[in-house]
């Protein structure tokens, strides 16, 4: 019982009985003009015709959203556009819609009136008046028993209100939902989406992974060395690239903040010294090899091109230490190849939490470029080598 009662305890159910009401205001003030059958089928055509202006869409949608659906935070207002019609097709659901809730309305109301009004005659003549008349059903005679089915217009009135009220919102989804190209451009924005997150995921990985390991390396150094000369020299070195880090994790987080602003200032190849003097003052003895226009590279190149060579830098400093290491970045032609390596100085490390991220982050970036990248053990040592068409 309590819960078939439930639906009338909520505010959601009148408002949406409330905006079935409103929707007969427009062809109510018709009834001043004449009340012939004439000036009705007038007032629904107007409306139709005024659904084929994009405009009514929003309107309708706004309504639909702020009286059907209520403050509810489940989403389901999403359901609901309120954005202007696009095509045709958008155009005649909006006036299937207005039509269909000018019938529904006409309906709800009339019913709304006189169910209460059969009840009231019930209840009269259950006591020995005389009935009101003015009900669409007559009540004949005066009887005892009329009292014992008053209260069934006033249930069938409530089950009115209520069961409408779940109509007309699961018909507003249906004609005021987006469209199947609007649903599949939301769900390419919502894939665009994720697929920003996981970029983010994988940029702070890099830029964060290689500032701290960056730091460790130079710590361990400098207290292994005990020299304040190389202790100065690492410190600095510790400095300049956690700030760095901290610069990349501002813009970052800027772009987590807000969400329509554009990812810029992301460090190139052409920024690739920068790596290569922070791994040399790590103890790293690198020695890099530049082929080609490398400031002419497309910049999502460029781009992936960095945090590649980032993270395969910072594997050497990580798992070998301060080794000598080789680097090459060569574009020729149409393709872009960056080649580390350097010798193994512990066996190749076995899986394990946390481990491989860095190397299947490589390969990610390489596979969404179209490109391709082999990682692991070479003829005594470890490579990392990877190719990226420019196109």
């Amino acid at each position: 019982m309590v819960r078939m009662l439930r639906p009338l305890t909520r505010a959601v159910t009148y408002t949406r009985w409330l905006h079935l009401v409103v929707a007969i205001v427009w062809s109510s003030l018709w009834l001043f003009v004449d009340e012939a059958w004439w000036t009705q089928v007038t007032a629904a055509v107007l409306l139709g015709l005024a659904g084929l202006l994009p405009i009514m869409r929003v309107v309708e949608g706004f309504q639909a959203r702020l009286l059907l659906i209520g403050r509810r935070q489940d989403g389901a207002s999403e359901e609901i556009v309120t954005t202007p019609s696009v095509t045709w097709a958008d155009r005649g659901r909006t006036v299937v819609w207005l039509e269909a809730r000018l019938c529904l309305g006409w309906t709800v109301a009339h019913l709304s009136v006189q169910l209460p009004l059969l009840a009231v005659d019930l209840a009269s003549t259950a006591f020995g008046t005389e009935p009101l008349g003015d009900g669409f059903v007559s009540v004949n005679g005066q009887h005892w028993w009329h009292a014992v089915l008053a209260p069934v217009p006033l249930v069938l009135c409530a089950v009115v209100v209520v069961w409408s009220g779940h109509f007309v919102t699961a018909l507003a989804k249906r004609l005021l939902g987006p469209s199947p190209a609007e649903r599949m451009a939301a769900l390419e924005e919502r894939t665009e989406q994720l697929l920003e997150r996981t970029r983010i995921a994988r940029e702070l990985h890099d830029s964060i992974g290689h500032a701290l390991t960056v730091a460790v390396v130079q710590a361990g150094a400098a207290r292994a060395a005990g020299d304040p000369e190389f202790t100065d020299r690492a410190l600095s070195a510790i400095e300049e690239t956690g700030r760095a880090a901290l610069e990349d994790l501002e813009r970052v987080l800027g772009v987590l903040r807000e969400s329509q602003k554009p990812v810029s200032s992301r460090p190139t190849l052409v920024d690739a010294d920068r790596l290569l003097e922070s791994a040399r003052a790590s103890g790293a003895k690198v020695d890099a090899e530049v082929t080609g226009p490398v400031d002419t590279l497309p910049g999502p190149v460029s781009r992936e091109g960095y945090r590649i060579l980032q993270e395969a830098l910072t594997n050497v400093l990580r798992h070998a230490g301060a080794v000598p290491a080789h680097v090459s970045v060569q574009v020729t032609g149409d393709t872009l190849v960056l080649a580390i390596r350097n010798p193994l100085t512990d066996p190749v490390p076995g899986p394990g939490p946390g481990r491989g991220s860095g190397l299947r982050g490589i390969r990610e970036r390489a596979a969404l470029l179209g490109g391709r990248a082999r990682t692991g053990p070479d003829e005594g040592g470890w490579q990392v080598h990877v190719e990226l068409p420019l196109s």
